[in-house]
């Protein structure tokens, strides 16, 4: 291990003097080639110990976990968002619909009142149709029975008249006969007319 350090100091020195050689002290800037740091980085790359490579790969393993978690995360997060959306849409759709259908319970309830009206005032109007019409008839009636028994009064004004007329015909042939009951008894033929049966 010792080995190991040893050779990162040596090639951390060999930097250093590689920036030290060339350069503007006044401005502090060191010019280098680049070919001689990519050289002595990739030797520091290679001495360095199993162990910080293994930790070097874990840390960049770490970074890419971190990446796919993230990503993951993200994509659970827009999905969460995507359902929950998906959710509220349906909410808001069965909201919707849960409006409308009482919308329509009260257009029904509604229409039922006014067909209700309705029916009550069309029975109204054909029971006072009913009951003018009863009147009517009732009123139609009356004169036509009060026009029978004015007619039927008449007729039998009219029999009572032929009726005393009859029986002032009889109570004249009666009086008659009375006279001729001699006559009529001479000749029977003729009484046979005037049997009662």
């Amino acid at each position: 291990m010792n080995s190991q350090q040893d050779v990162i100091y040596g090639l951390m020195n060999e930097l250093e003097e590689a920036l030290d050689n060339k350069g503007f002290p006044l401005l502090g800037f060191s010019v280098v080639k680049k070919d001689t740091v990519t050289n002595i980085l990739d030797k520091l790359y290679a001495a360095l110990p199993d162990e910080i490579k293994e930790a070097r790969a874990l840390l960049r393993r770490k970074d890419e976990l971190q990446y796919e978690a993230q990503q993951r995360a993200e994509k659970v997060v827009a999905d969460a968002q995507s359902e929950a959306n998906r959710l509220l849409s349906e909410s808001d759709l069965l909201r919707a619909v849960q409006r409308e259908a009482e919308k329509i319970k009260e257009q029904v309830i509604t229409d039922c009142e006014e067909i209700k009206r309705k029916a009550m005032d069309e029975a109204e109007s054909v029971r006072a149709q009913a009951l003018d019409e009863v009147s009517r008839i009732k009123d139609g009636a009356n004169i036509y029975a009060e026009q029978v028994l004015t007619n039927l009064e008449q007729n039998l004004g009219q029999l009572q008249e032929i009726v005393k007329n009859g029986q002032v015909q009889l109570e004249r042939r009666r009086i008659e006969t009375d006279g001729q009951a001699n006559y009529a008894n001479q000749r029977p033929e003729f009484a046979q007319d005037f049997k009662m049966v």
